[in-house]
């Protein structure tokens, strides 16, 4: 007699034959094909001068004024109806075009840049004189070649006559803000049928993975200050309670869970040797794949830092500053990222790009011999390990992304490296690919809305029975000052 399986495995057997049955329905008409490419070609010398600009402008979270304008500018000009300042954050905006009753479709863009990573666009690490910032995770592409995306669509959608909405988020502070918590939680996504969303990198891919949650925030100690040689006794060092939680994290680090990582910065540690500290301050980060274990883990950390202060004569607050979910990854998306990115010709290196990514690939302390323009047989599942805000949208609506090559193979992230590549023509040129791929494939899911409805059921089965979200923020505001260090 054949086995009878239960609701879930049968509702996992229909979700991977959807997921199959995806790729053969994937791709525009021929048609289409060539609309949304002439449109997205006839934009790309906007898309590099757009990331360009945002490139130089290296702003950090919550501080994307000039960005921000710049992005919005780009959608009103293309006709799409822009709100700015949603969800308490006033760099953060939504926009819109709609032609009718239909299905929406949903594209991040992102465009802070990270602190202490000025560099010129050479294949040698060269800061540049007057800059602190840097864009050293390729935001200014990725927030450009989402607008590009977007525009695109636009104009497709007006010539073709389909029906439906393109929206693009504005999200901000990504690099430890979580903006796109504060989007989710305020509900602007909760009508959105699938989300996309890309990112640079050194190789090309729209594999479906796991992520790490997230907890961040800073541990501020208060002492109080005396001469550190006259009159000690009368001093109670802040200082000394940062280092006493540190060190007592450290030895936490060999009794967490494997996955979990643990990092900080002493973002403030006093002004003088020769006066006890009377405030300090850590960053930290605390990640796991599941958010309980993260939260757990937090807790820990937490004990510890009023353990510190209670040892140390000081009083201790936390204040947190980002908390995001892991990824909720989604194939029946992925497929169509993955069949539209594959299905572009590879981008035509010049030979001054080549030599520039030989040159890079010569400072690396890992270079790789992978990358290159194949897009790799689609995989699902692997860990990665780092956290984005991403996490939440993919916990309310399906959601998934692709990756192009940007930055030379074997180039971290957060890297002078990508700061460099992030405004040369290797990272234009795979900031046009990205907005290529993330077009075609809105237009697929336009066509196809069956494959929204795969998306939706498994986005459900992911989920779980009972599935609530709730952030990890709670309901604190954005915290707009997190890259000021306490004190200052």
């Amino acid at each position: 007699m054949p086995k009878t399986l239960s609701p879930a495995k049968l509702l996992v057997a229909a979700l991977m034959l959807a997921s199959q049955a995806s790729s053969a329905l994937a791709g525009p008409s021929e048609a289409d094909r060539t609309a949304i490419l002439a449109s997205a070609d006839g934009y790309e010398p906007h898309l590099r001068s757009t990331a360009l600009a945002l490139w130089g402008y290296a702003e950090l979270g919550f501080q994307e004024r000039r960005s921000s304008a710049r992005l919005q500018e780009e959608l009103r000009a293309a006709g799409f109806t822009v709100k700015a300042g949603v969800a308490g954050m006033p760099t953060a905006f939504v926009a819109t075009y709609r032609t009718g009753p239909g299905p929406v479709i949903g594209l991040l863009a992102e465009f802070d840049a990270l602190p202490g990573f000025s560099q010129a666009a050479e294949p040698r690490k060269a800061p540049l004189a007057g800059v602190e910032n840097g864009h050293a995770c390729g935001h200014n592409l990725f927030g450009a070649a989402s607008v590009g995306a977007a525009i695109a669509v636009r104009r497709w959608m007006e010539a073709s006559g389909v029906k439906g909405e393109i929206r693009l988020y504005g999200a901000p502070a990504e690099e430890g803000g979580s903006g796109k918590v504060f989007l989710v939680r305020a509900g602007l996504m909760s009508d959105v049928d699938a989300m996309l969303h890309w990112h640079p990198a050194d190789a090309n891919g729209a594999s479906q993975g796991r992520t790490l949650a997230s907890i961040s925030g800073k541990f501020r100690f208060h002492g109080i200050a005396s001469h550190a040689a006259m009159a000690p006794e009368k001093g109670r060092s802040a200082l000394d309670g940062v280092e006493a939680l540190d060190y007592m994290v450290n030895m936490m680090r060999e009794h967490v869970p494997q996955d979990a990582r643990i990092h900080y910065v002493i973002t403030n540690g006093g002004k003088a040797p020769n006066v006890v500290p009377d405030f300090a301050e850590a960053y930290y980060y605390i990640r796991h794949p599941d958010a309980g274990e993260a939260r757990a883990i937090f807790e820990r950390v937490l004990a510890a830092a009023r353990g510190a202060a209670l040892g140390t004569g000081t009083t201790m607050e936390f204040v947190q500053t980002g908390g995001s979910f892991n990824i909720l990854p989604n194939d029946t998306l992925g497929h169509v990222l993955h069949d539209n990115l594959a299905s572009l010709p590879p981008i035509a290196r010049t030979a001054q790009d080549r030599d520039f990514m030989k040159r890079m690939t010569a400072t690396l302390t890992s270079p790789s011999s992978a990358g290159g323009d194949a897009v790799p047989a689609y995989a699902s599942g692997a860990l990665s390990y780092v956290s984005s805000d991403v996490g939440d949208v993919s916990q309310v609506t399906p959601t998934a992304g692709l990756v192009t090559q940007t930055w030379a193979p074997g180039t971290p992230a957060h890297s002078w490296q990508a700061a460099a590549a992030s405004g040369a023509p290797i990272g234009l040129e795979g900031a046009g690919q990205a907005a290529r791929g993330l077009a075609l494939s809105v237009a697929d899911l336009f066509r196809h809305p069956e494959l929204l409805d795969q998306a939706k059921a498994e986005l459900t089965q992911r989920q779980g029975p009972g599935f609530s979200y709730r952030s990890l923020l709670g309901e604190q505001p954005p915290a707009l000052d997190y890259r000021k260090a306490g004190g200052d």
